[in-house]
């Protein structure tokens, strides 16, 4: 799956954005059609520890799936978003197979 990634008042170092990419890469696995994805990472200039935000947008053949995150790390927020993903995927599969009986 193609994953357009923008970091938003920091630079994203090499590690995290293949974290990502392999953490989309896995949504293939529950749902074929994804067309893209993009992903945005933000950092708050807040005091609070929960600064960062992660977003993702997943695009499907007739619909866009939306998830924003914010956490302590990018690495939780993509945890988080990802497994929210994942059900969202799963319930449109469900429902496509529902609807083709």
């Amino acid at each position: 799956m193609k994953v357009n990634m923008q970091s938003v008042n920091f630079n994203a170092d090499k590690k995290l954005l293949d974290f990502i990419q392999k953490r989309m890469d896995k949504l293939d696995l529950f749902y074929d059609k994804v067309i893209k994805s993009d992903v945005y990472l933000k950092v708050e200039n807040t005091s609070d520890k929960e600064n960062k935000i992660f977003e993702a947008r997943l695009s499907v053949p007739g619909d866009s799936l939306v998830v924003k995150k914010q956490c302590k790390t990018f690495e939780e927020g993509v945890d988080m978003a990802t497994s929210s993903l994942e059900r969202q995927l799963k319930k449109r599969k469900e429902k496509l197979r529902a609807h083709l009986k």
